[in-house]
């Protein structure tokens, strides 16, 4: 059989007619030519035989040059022993098989959550209910997100996470490390629960081992430095606002988060209560405290301080509350050795005898106080507003002893009376128990 019967001229001027046309252009290839009733059209077969049985094989050339080369192509196949009709079906499925893994690549990538991504997703889900989001978004805005937020979460390794708290580490926020480790660890855990991730990178990370062991802070105020910290809080250049938050922390046992919060509708001044809602308080409960008259003078000093405000203490542009770390930082800024531009005048003003304190150390002198002022410990814990740890007497126990605090609140701000606002050169100074 002649091979190339069709000059490449020809075939360009083959054209449909009424009758189908098969062309025989040698070594098993064919041009068929459908009629025009059927539409028409060019196409391509190769004749064959294999084990003894003649097969056709449609092509899917476009031009009689492809054609011919895969007419080549079978007829190699053919010497080899190869069914080309087999490996055209084949190919077929290789070539699917490759769309669908191209496809699933394509899922996956498109399905790839950054760790940006991840975090919004466990903060609109899991951290809803926290009283801190705001400030857990503001501790990954400021030092993880920054590092971290454009990987992809499959590609962060254990290496990254250590970067974050090395640098925090390097700043000397050791504690802050180890609370960003914690955060971290429960978000990657949330996309593993997800199925975003298989392994968590934090899980080789021991937070014992980051910046060395915690230890206990147990700084407390004697009342030596309480004396000398009335006469230092006016020279402090503070805000008048933040020299009453001193001496209520002191004086009701408050945490400083939920004094930063107080609105003044929380306080009845006829009743001489402090209410700090749910919404507030730390462990989720409504906490009274009955205001001894030294601390009900402060909040109504502040009273007239704030005029007709919502918030006891207001943000700048009066829209919420001052930032939960704002009165922190005033007292922290008057006791540090760092020179400032602007403040370098006051910058130890606040330094007392014993070392560095924060607000919350009076929460803890306030409840030292009471205990030396044979106030029991179970009314203690109760003005704290601390959660019984042992679970029978936290459910069968459930007496609010609330006369016992309002003494009790009494008798620390009668003490603190007598050594703030008197001539104390003639008062006994308790020694801390």
């Amino acid at each position: 059989m002649a091979i190339n019967k069709i000059k490449p001229l020809a075939f360009k001027h083959l054209k449909p007619t009424d009758k189908e046309q098969n062309i025989n252009d040698g070594g098993g290839l064919y041009v068929r030519v459908r009629p025009i009733a059927d539409g028409g059209g060019i196409f391509f077969r190769f004749r064959f035989r294999f084990d003894g049985k003649q097969q056709w094989l449609s092509l899917k050339a476009s031009d009689l040059v492809e054609a011919r080369k895969d007419r080549d192509t079978y007829t190699q196949m053919l010497k080899d022993g190869i069914d080309p009709n087999l490996e055209a079906k084949l190919q077929k499925e290789r070539v699917r098989q490759h769309q669908l893994d191209e496809q699933e690549a394509l899922t996956k990538l498109e399905a790839r959550v950054t760790v940006r991504g991840l975090f919004v997703r466990w903060r609109d889900t899991e951290l809803t209910n926290r009283k801190d989001v705001k400030e857990v978004s503001r501790m990954f805005e400021k030092d993880v997100l920054p590092v971290l937020g454009i990987l992809f979460v499959e590609d962060v390794r254990k290496g990254h996470i250590t970067q974050v708290i090395d640098a925090l580490l390097t700043r000397g926020v050791k504690r802050m490390a180890k609370m960003i480790l914690a955060l971290m660890r429960q978000m990657f855990r949330f996309a593993v629960d997800r199925g975003i991730i298989e392994f968590d990178p934090t899980a080789s990370i021991r937070k014992a081992k980051i910046g060395g062991k915690d230890v206990e802070r147990d700084r407390v105020l004697s009342e030596l430095e309480i004396r000398a910290l009335a006469r230092q809080l006016p020279n402090a250049n503070l805000l008048k606002s933040t020299e009453c938050a001193v001496w209520i922390a002191l004086s009701t046992l408050c945490r400083i988060g939920e004094l930063s919060k107080a609105k003044f509708s929380d306080v009845d001044f006829h009743l001489k209560t402090w209410t700090i809602p749910v919404a507030n308080s730390k462990n989720g409960k409504v906490h009274t405290i009955y205001l001894s008259d030294f601390a009900l003078a402060q909040f109504k000093l502040l009273k007239q301080l704030a005029k007709n405000e919502m918030w006891i203490f207001p943000n700048r542009g009066h829209s919420s509350h001052v930032c939960d770390k704002s009165i922190t930082v005033q007292i922290t800024g008057r006791q540090t050795k760092t020179i400032l531009s602007n403040r370098s005048k006051d910058s130890q003003a606040l330094v007392l005898t014993g070392g560095k304190w924060t607000p919350h150390d009076l929460r803890r002198t306030g409840a030292t106080i009471m205990g030396n002022l044979k106030i029991p410990p179970d009314v203690i814990e109760k003005c704290l507003n601390h959660t019984e740890e042992n679970k029978m007497k936290r459910i069968y126990q459930r007496q609010e002893l609330k006369a016992e605090q309002a003494e009790a609140w009494r008798v620390l701000g009668e003490r603190l009376n007598l050594l703030v606002n008197m001539d104390t050169s003639n008062v006994v100074l308790m020694q801390q128990r």
